[in-house]
């Protein structure tokens, strides 16, 4: 089963050579190329690639700014002449970093972590449904976040708590806690209300991450979750949350 892979670079020469490279990797078929940040958006939207060979430095916006942009991150690969980006790469969790001009040896590496991140996981090769911007968020989806000069990878069901911060949602998994600009209802919206749960105004929690359940003030509950975060569960969605749990 083919690798459906986009290119994102701004130099077309560079296009080319990787394109060239990659005919030797049957597994792996490019489907489309962009030359901008912009353009690169528009055709991961209407192709839902498995994989983007994604260029760091391009005019206007970087490839960070790219995955800050989409709802769901497919797997990428950075390509780029600037190694210093290298920490920050990986510090997104890519597959892999390639240094330009890219060498068939380390390609072959990085698409090897391909192969091995696919059976780790169901990639969606058919172009429909669940990498589909639009619809709901599965747990299984892999996000990107952004917070100043950190950026992340991030499957949903990692992540336990989102809470309220003015204009922002914090975002919490592992040690982790950054800020996204995003409202808890436009999270709510997109997020499947079977797995995450709107416990009060500021917070929606990840139900497989509740540890403990405790009766709370005024008929509401408290939940402990494994991160040791606890939540006041509002009076109006503890007999919702009930229903769910059948308590």
């Amino acid at each position: 089963m083919s690798v459906r892979t986009i290119i994102i670079d701004d130099e077309r020469l560079a296009r080319n050579e990787l394109k060239k490279l990659l005919q030797e990797h049957n597994d792996i078929e490019v489907i489309d190329e962009a030359a901008n940040v912009q353009e690169g958006i528009a055709k991961i939207e209407q192709h839902n690639p498995d994989l983007i060979f994604l260029d760091i430095q391009m005019p206007g916006k970087t490839g960070f700014d790219l995955l800050e942009e989409l709802d769901r991150a497919p797997k990428v690969i950075f390509t780029t002449a600037y190694d210093e980006f290298a920490l920050k790469a990986f510090e997104v969790n890519a597959l892999d970093y390639l240094l330009k001009p890219i060498e068939p040896k380390r390609l072959a590496d990085a698409i090897q972590k391909v192969s091995q991140d696919e059976n780790r996981e169901t990639l969606s090769t058919n172009g429909t449904g669940v990498v589909q911007r639009t619809g709901l968020l599965s747990d299984e989806d892999q996000v990107f976040v952004k917070d100043g000069e950190r950026c992340w990878f991030v499957k949903l069901n990692e992540i336990r708590l989102f809470e309220s911060v003015g204009n922002y949602a914090k975002v919490f998994f592992g040690v982790n806690k950054p800020l996204i600009l995003k409202s808890l209802n436009s999270l709510e919206e997109r997020l499947d209300d079977k797995v995450f749960f709107r416990a009060n105004r500021k917070h929606i929690i990840n139900m497989r991450w509740i540890e403990k359940i405790e009766p709370y003030f005024n008929g509401g509950l408290l939940l402990e979750l494994k991160g040791g975060e606890k939540i006041e569960v509002s009076r109006r969605q503890t007999v919702k949350f009930k229903e769910m749990m059948s308590l």
